[in-house]
């Protein structure tokens, strides 16, 4: 059964992030630490009440297709009225469409609670909130009207349609025309791998799709981005007739069942109606505004599975008897918690998950001062620093889930691989995160040449200084404190180290720093979850916010445990970094 952590999203958001500089945003002047105390409690009680039960029940059953279009398992529909009712939808989208303005640091913190409790049925929200988000930027005023307001609400849906059969990952290669008609497109094509392309929960769906105009240049410069609805919307906001949009099928996964992942076509005679957002051929670009926002929410959800699985591990391990751990000096057996290696396996889950939950709502604070401080200095260093977060926090906090969630299928031992138990599921499930909305490697290289390359390390290297200073004015109280503030500083240098030598390559030698982005990538993510845990440890040692001593003294041991256990991993990826491309790039593509 899972409980949602709210202490400990509430210390991250109030005592490791605080609302301080918030207070500055005159958008977010009504928001206080109380407000999100009460939005994370209404949450939980949705996520553990609604959501959760459903989730082994609908990967048993699973999301139907039939050529009336797909069906979702049982109970989620009304599991989506009542996430409607409840608001949800509209939280951290602009007022002016019915939305309720937070900052995105909250709404990450409640996008976790559904994550966890049901990742299937978050994924909807999710990619709703990622097409609204896109059209308050891009779209023009008659767009926002005509379409915002009933997305805002859940009362239609929004996807996000680029991958084709040809194309995959490169975007380059989209096929999908868009040939003029009057005041609109008609388009024709097949996109592939579309989450919640098609389902049973509202009368729309508002798809946000790539396609290429007659004559647009080859290649990303020459790609548009339209709206196409499931079902045409009158002057009045009225539905019209079906528009030519179908799924033809949906795929077989390894995880994630009660989510339809779809096969769309688009036109079978006239073409689907399309209507173009903002300028021709800027597509991409305003299709990053979309891929930035679910990067970031795939982060969350990801370690949110890790919290889910590190849930259920522990509850195992205080259950199941078996073996007697040396020096207990009990005959008896006892729950394999009391093993050494057992409570190994549980604090690497405990502290990397707390390690990515700090990292990701730190990222999301930043969006929030981009976004929304008067100060225009303070807005673009913000930026920077959001952007440069978002890939990191994107494949370090998928790639450690993934061996979090592992992890627990192995504190279960030969149980862990029974269905039955429900530990499997987890693998199954956080294992797309490390591919959707960009690999691993593909965030690495965006790490490299959009960030790095692009300032000359200049972001990376501010963020840098700015935890080596935060670490260094902290006086912690205890060894422990003191221990895991010495070890993050000494994995600040490492980073410091790495980062010269991927400046250098990037500016010299480009393919020797692409040869070793995805280690350079979780050293920082490694490095940086170590810093945003020797501030936990150093505030709970303090112990002056509203947690209870039990609570601060186990954020001291999880941090302690990530600095001793963690992260001396740095070492050998800082190593990898600074040595290893060589070694890729001697082998040739023909004899790998």
């Amino acid at each position: 059964m899972y409980r949602a952590p709210l202490e400990e999203l509430r210390f991250v958001l109030e005592e490791l992030l605080g609302t301080g500089q918030l207070a500055a945003c005159p958008d977010l002047a009504d928001y206080s630490d109380e407000v999100g105390a009460s939005i994370l409690e209404e949450a939980a009680r949705l996520a553990e009440t609604v959501l959760d039960p459903l989730n082994r029940p609908g990967d048993r059953e699973g999301a139907h297709w039939s050529p009336e279009g797909v069906s979702t398992p049982k109970g989620f529909k009304e599991a989506y009225r009542q996430f409607v009712s409840g608001g949800w939808q509209a939280l951290g989208t602009d007022p002016r469409f019915g939305g309720q303005r937070v900052p995105q640091s909250l709404s990450s913190a409640v996008a976790e609670l559904w994550g966890s409790s049901n990742l299937s049925f978050m994924l909807c929200p999710m990619l709703t909130h990622g097409a609204v988000h896109a059209l308050e930027l891009c779209g023009s005023e008659p767009q926002q009207r005509l379409y915002l307001p009933k997305m805002v609400s859940g009362e239609w849906t929004g996807t996000m349609v680029l991958t084709e059969p040809q194309a995959g990952s490169d975007l380059a290669q989209v096929r999908t025309r868009a040939v003029p008609e009057g005041d609109h497109y008609r388009l024709f094509g097949q996109k592939i791998f579309i989450t919640w392309g098609e389902h049973d929960y509202t009368d729309n769906i508002i798809h946000m799709v790539l396609g290429r105009m007659e004559g647009a240049p080859a290649g990303v410069k020459g790609i548009s981005l339209f709206i196409v609805p499931k079902v045409q919307v009158n002057a009045d906001g009225s539905l019209g007739e079906r528009n030519e949009v179908r799924c033809v099928s949906i795929e077989h996964k390894l995880g994630i069942h009660a989510s339809p992942t779809c096969v769309l076509q688009f036109g079978h005679d006239r073409g689907a109606a399309g209507y173009l957002v903002g300028e021709p051929n800027r597509g991409l670009e305003y299709m990053f505004v979309m891929m930035n926002t679910a990067r970031l929410a795939v982060g969350v959800q990801s370690y949110a599975v890790g919290e889910r699985a590190f849930q259920q591990a522990v509850e195992y391990a205080r259950t199941r008897l078996q073996g007697r751990p040396p020096r207990t000096g009990d005959a008896q057996r006892l729950p394999i918690i009391h093993h050494p290696d057992v409570r190994r396996m549980l604090l690497t889950m405990k502290s990397c998950t707390e390690a990515s939950r700090a990292l990701s709502l730190y990222a999301g604070q930043q969006l929030d001062l981009a976004a929304f401080h008067p100060e225009a200095a303070v807005r673009i260093a913000a930026q920077a620093r959001g952007d440069l977060l978002i890939p990191i926090v994107k494949a370090w906090s998928t790639e450690t889930a993934n061996e979090v969630a592992a992890i627990g299928v192995q504190v279960h031992g030969g149980m862990g691989f029974i269905e039955e138990t429900g530990a499997a599921q987890y693998v199954r499930d956080v294992r797309i995160t490390t591919i959707y909305e960009g690999t691993t490697g593909i965030q690495a290289n965006d790490l490299m040449g959009r960030k790095i390359g692009r300032d000359h390390g200049a972001a990376v290297r501010a963020l840098v200084a700015d935890m080596r200073r935060e670490l260094q004015v902290l006086e912690p109280n205890g060894d422990a404190p003191r221990v895991t503030r010495d070890a993050a500083l000494q994995g600040i240098g490492l980073l410091e180290s790495a980062t010269r030598s991927i400046v250098g390559n990037m500016a010299a030698a480009p393919e020797r720093a692409l040869a070793v982005s995805v280690p350079y990538l979780k050293l920082c993510g490694l490095v940086m979850g170590g810093w945003l845990l020797a501030k936990s440890a150093a505030i709970a040692s303090a112990g002056r916010g509203a947690a209870g001593k039990d609570f601060y003294g186990s954020k001291i041991r999880t941090a302690h445990f990530y600095a001793k256990q963690v992260l001396p991993q740095a070492i050998g990826l800082a190593k990898v970094v600074e040595e290893g491309a060589a070694s890729v790039l001697e082998a040739e593509p023909e004899r790998v």
